[in-house]
């Protein structure tokens, strides 16, 4: 058990999420480096704002080593969203729209006792999961897998929404996801494509 939840649990409970998202303080051999806030969130739920935060954290072994790859940095995204409705079922459909691209491998498995959504791609690899408000995702470029540490860390204060099955199953509860309908190409008056 991490130190974080051992604290956390002598106070009467597990930790809150962070008020900036992410956890902002070293865990285990992950030294945190960095935090920002994005606007453009990856998993889109229509009518329900939201607001992603990223923490990028750096293997402490490597840094005391004086080097750094992109195998020794993890990033963290945590999106936070106005409205639980809607979060799950659009999790669900962006990770199946990434297995049907070429060139990811998409699974739902357990990283550290969490259910995931692992995605693998050619040169990176991510866990992703679904909290009450909440989308998390966690990896990086060129690491082999994610660091157990982080999971927990994360999951203590993000429980994973995850049934088993979700990923073959059917969507999850929630308002329906609009179709984006293809339009004839107009060479006199073209339109930017946003997809």
């Amino acid at each position: 058990m991490l130190p974080v939840l051992a604290a956390g649990l002598g106070c009467g409970g597990p930790p809150k999420p962070p008020k900036r998202g992410v956890i902002e303080a070293d865990v285990e051999g992950w030294g945190f480096r960095r935090y920002q806030s994005v606007l453009d969130v990856e998993v889109w739920v229509e009518k329900n704002k939201a607001v992603a935060h990223t923490a990028s954290y750096a293997r402490k072994t490597s840094e005391k080593k004086g080097r750094i790859s992109e195998s020794d940095v993890v990033n963290v995204f945590v999106t936070r969203y106005k409205k639980k409705e809607g979060v799950m079922r659009s999790l669900v459909t962006f990770v199946r729209r990434l297995a049907q691209q070429s060139g990811y491998k998409v699974t739902e498995k357990k990283v550290a006792g969490v259910r995931v959504f692992l995605v693998k791609g050619p040169a990176e690899y991510w866990v992703f999961w679904a909290a009450k408000r909440h989308v998390i995702k966690i990896g990086g470029a060129s690491l082999k897998s994610v660091p157990e540490d982080l999971v927990e860390a994360y999951d203590e204060r993000y429980v994973s929404k995850i049934k088993a099955g979700s990923l073959e199953g059917p969507l999850p509860e929630g308002p329906a996801i609009p179709e984006v309908k293809e339009e004839a190409f107009d060479e006199d008056n073209p339109k930017p494509d946003w997809q």
